[in-house]
């Protein structure tokens, strides 16, 4: 891919290198001689600007050129023009290889670097640039890959072309040099030799001239005319590539101060990318680390449909702590929870798995809301000191169609009505987690079917460019619109009203990752629930069974009964061995048939393979045989053991 740069750090005006232009070509017509000075085994010869035949002076480039600007150099009894023109070209130089590592300092990725380079260097040290790179770059001290292999990253070529009068515009030039995509570097070859040396060298020389035809390939010779320097890419432990820069025949040849400069920015670039390699590795495991601790897909409880959003923030800052989850918890409710760990590294990242972990780990026990807080609040400082973050926690109980909130200063969370209502539920703010010895407080609202619930990171209402407040009410003005859309009598669809929530976001508004969940509840009609309470007694499965049965036919699933009865039995039998108070016994129809069988015994039944001299022992392997799916949570004050058949 060749790039035409249209302008560059370190060179003149047009106007005024146009008037520098003129004064060579008078003192050329006056039979002043340019000065070339002789290089050794240098291009010293092909690069010495003699008058063409005819008197007809050649056209000298253009001054303002560090590298090239050919001075007049006329020794005149009592005349300092010489030394007076040195000095100049020396501050050229010192000039423009300030400029160009500036502009190379500049780049944040690889490709920013290799182009700063480019556009620093094209046309004003060199006609045109070839960047080869290591493919693939090692990272840090990574043991590189063999064989050692040069890909082309880029090539950039210029031209300056006078019009009329004497001013200079640069035209593209669509012909670069020829040169293979891909080189490798041959153990003890004149290639790897150069390379090794690190030094940049003239490209006439008989070392230089085998390791460029190595590097461009062997069907693409250097043209003829053309003035080279090779200058080898040294990162901070090895060579991670070669730029090669190009002159054409009417231009003055390299100079020995020139290899200083080609050395000066062949450092600045190495150097710029292994930063940027050592960045982006950075970058992406932390933000791998980051996706891999949220859940890969949200579970399908009963009674709510659930979506969730997450954006990271911008390049500069995109590794962040936010993270969401759903937690199916017993008694067909879920827990939702939205958390944001406060800054933004690696180290936040590794934090927020570790609550998240925490936090699923205290649902599992089905602790109250607030608890679980207080029990985030423990954990967090046992991590260390200043490790804060923000969480809010709730309960969704879609048979009692309510919902049990606890905030640890997060920001609060919206509800959408069924009939476009959006309104800002008020929840106690609480201390952020971390904070320690702050108690949390819980409260417990109506979920009424058809409603939405949206939990978020601060980072979707607030940035640089407003509050937090003034955000809250963007999004609930955004979410009552979207609704108003769909009619009252229909809630918008939940994908469809994310990504419409996450465009109300501007340019300047991430400034922070982002986490969404969004919860329709539907719960579930009291007709579709069965409930009863069973003393711990022998008599308990029997007036089980016969329980179940009169339910399934009053819904229709006679199918089942068979089935039902038998995994009741199993259930109801084993509980009844260890509980000391009455047994709870739960049937839930919806898509599927649920059935829960509670008691105060703490310890999970486990499946286990019975002998064939053993009278027990096979309870859980018919349920585990005949049920869809089956399961044992442990409570606060027992256990709850469910299991599910697939309705007709």
């Amino acid at each position: 891919m060749t790039e035409h740069p249209t302008s560059h750090e370190g060179r003149q005006p047009l106007a005024a290198r146009s008037q520098e232009r003129a004064r060579p070509r008078q003192e050329a017509a006056a039979g002043l001689p340019s000065e070339v000075p002789a290089q050794p085994g240098g291009p010293a010869g092909p690069g010495t600007d003699a008058p063409p035949a005819g008197g007809v002076p050649a056209a000298p480039p253009a001054p303002g050129n560090p590298g090239v600007a050919v001075a007049v150099a006329a020794q005149h009894p009592g005349g300092g023009r010489g030394g007076d023109t040195a000095t100049r070209r020396e501050g050229e130089r010192l000039r423009f290889v300030g400029a160009a590592t500036r502009r190379i300092a500049r780049g944040i990725d690889l490709d920013e670097i290799v182009l700063g380079l480019c556009r620093a260097t094209v046309p004003t040290f060199s006609d045109e640039i070839l960047v080869y790179l290591r493919d693939p770059l090692p990272v840090g001290d990574e043991r590189p890959v063999a064989p050692f292999m040069l890909r082309l990253r880029r090539t950039d070529r210029l031209r300056l072309s006078e019009l009329e009068g004497e001013e200079l515009v640069l035209v593209p030039d669509p012909s670069p040099t020829p040169a293979a995509e891909l080189c490798e570097v041959r153990s003890g070859g004149a290639l790897a030799e150069v390379l090794r040396g690190v030094r940049p060298v003239f490209g006439d020389s008989a070392a230089a001239k085998t390791a460029l035809s190595e590097l461009l390939g062997p069907g693409h010779p250097l043209p003829g005319g053309l003035r080279a320097v090779l200058a080898p890419l040294r990162g901070r432990r090895r060579v991670i590539g070669a730029a090669v820069f190009l002159r054409r025949p009417e231009r003055a040849a390299f100079e020995p101060n020139d290899l200083l400069v080609a050395a000066q920015l062949a450092t600045h670039t190495a150097l710029g990318i292994d930063k940027a390699v050592l960045y982006g590795r950075e970058a992406y495991i932390a933000d791998e680390l980051q996706r891999t601790m949220l859940p890969d897909s949200l579970p399908q409880p009963t009674g709510v449909k659930l979506a969730s959003r997450y954006l990271p923030a911008a390049e500069t800052a995109r590794v962040g702590g936010d993270w969401y989850d759903a937690i199916p918890l017993p008694g067909s409710r879920v827990a939702l929870v939205v958390g944001d760990v406060m800054g933004h590294s690696m180290t936040s990242a590794a934090i927020m798995g570790q609550l998240r972990t925490t936090a699923q780990t205290l649902a599992g026990l089905d602790l109250p809301p607030q608890e679980v807080l207080h029990h985030l609040d423990e954990q967090a400082q046992r991590l260390g000191e200043n490790r804060m973050a923000t969480c809010m926690y709730a309960v969704y109980d879609p048979v009692s169609h309510r919902i049990t909130i606890a905030n640890a200063g997060h920001p609060p969370p919206i509800l959408l009505h069924l009939g476009g209502r959006a309104e800002v539920l008020r929840v106690p703010p609480g201390a952020p987690i971390g904070v320690g010895g702050v108690d949390f407080e819980a409260v417990e609202l109506d979920a009424p079917a058809g409603a939405t619930l949206l939990l978020y990171t601060d980072g979707l209402v607030e940035s640089r460019l407003r509050d937090v407040w003034t955000g809250i009410e963007q999004l609930r003005e955004r979410l009552a619109a979207t609704a108003q859309l769909t009619g009252p009598d229909h809630s918008p669809p939940l994908e469809a009203l994310c990504d419409d929530v996450l465009d109300m976001l501007g340019p300047g508004d991430r400034d922070d990752d982002i986490a969404l969940l969004a919860a329709r509840f539907d719960g579930i009609a009291p007709s579709d629930v069965a409930y009863w309470f069973l003393e711990p007694e022998d008599a308990a499965p029997g007036r089980a069974r016969r329980l179940a049965r009169r339910a399934l036919a009053r819904w229709d699933l006679e199918e089942l009964t068979d089935s039902v009865e038998l995994l009741i039995s199993e259930v109801v039998t084993n509980a009844v061995r260890y509980a000391e108070r009455p047994v709870t016994l739960r049937l839930l129809r919806t898509d599927v048939l649920r059935c829960e069988v509670g008691d105060d015994s703490p310890q999970l039944p486990r499946q286990r393979r019975a002998r064939d001299t053993d009278e027990g022992g096979r309870g859980l392997f018919l349920v585990n045989r005949l049920a869809r799916r089956w399961g044992a949570t442990r409570l606060s004050g027992g256990k709850v053991v469910w299991f599910e058949l697939a309705t007709p």
